[in-house]
């Protein structure tokens, strides 16, 4: 029996868990980080928590006699996948990122790409006056400063108490988002301006395809670099690298 530890908490993991689980001769355990008060759980076992930086990972890889690390956390999970890379190295097991690919600026898309959140802040002081602002509860902090600006703060779960948070209104709600829906968002709350990670995928793109016909500006955070290793991008990709290690 091949042990596989899928780091999870993205729609990618979920459906990997899925299809590795009608695999004879593979063992799947999901971890969630537990940042999301009600995550969507996926079959088999799933370990809900942190494991206490990369020594712990290791220690646990050991102890639960892994044999596979697949990391199909967010591509912002910075921490996270960096913690994977060396715990994988440390208990000499093989490691494999699931990635989701970025999306690309097509014509018609009014972006202006900058290096992490704190950049984003800054380019909001002279360029907006209603922000649609989609990075995440951890991230709202870096624009609370910016009490000129009024912000439409979506997020899965609220900020916790002692969050500073900028003007504006907080609209809890998790995706998959629709296009008409989006349209409607932008429209209604005269939104001249949206923030957001580039997240890839097609749950939350509606917003940027609104963007483009309503011909609104978006600041697009990129995406902080990986550590080295095999890299995936799709889901049958991973499952045939899973298996090429059974």
């Amino acid at each position: 029996m091949m042990r596989v530890l899928i780091l999870g908490g993205t729609g990618e993991a979920a459906e990997l868990v899925a299809k590795l689980a009608n695999i004879q001769g593979v063992e799947v355990i999901t971890s969630l980080a537990g940042r999301t008060r009600k995550p969507s759980v996926p079959l088999g076992d799933v370990r809900i928590g942190g494991f206490g930086g990369v020594a712990g990972l290791a220690n646990y890889l050991y102890e639960m006699k892994i044999d596979l690390l697949i990391d199909a956390t967010h591509p912002f999970a910075t921490q996270m996948a960096l913690n994977a890379a060396n715990a994988a190295t440390t208990v000499n097991i093989p490691r494999i990122k699931l990635i989701r690919p970025p999306w690309q600026q097509v014509p018609g898309d009014r972006w202006l790409e900058v290096d992490n959140i704190k950049s984003a802040a800054t380019v909001l002081e002279h360029q907006a006056k209603r922000v649609f602002l989609t990075v995440g509860r951890q991230e709202i902090g870096a624009f609370a400063h910016l009490h000129q600006i009024w912000f439409l703060m979506r997020m899965i779960d609220p900020p916790e108490s002692n969050t500073a948070v900028p003007p504006g209104r907080l609209l809890c709600d998790r995706g998959p988002f629709h296009l008409d829906d989006e349209r409607e968002i932008l429209i209604h709350h005269q939104i001249d301006t949206i923030v957001s990670k580039n997240s890839g995928g097609d749950a939350t793109y509606a917003k940027i395809i609104a963007a483009r016909e309503l011909k609104l500006k978006v600041v697009m955070v990129k995406r902080p670099p990986l550590p080295p290793g095999e890299q995936v991008t799709t889901i049958d990709q991973a499952v045939v690298g899973c298996l090429q290690y059974r």
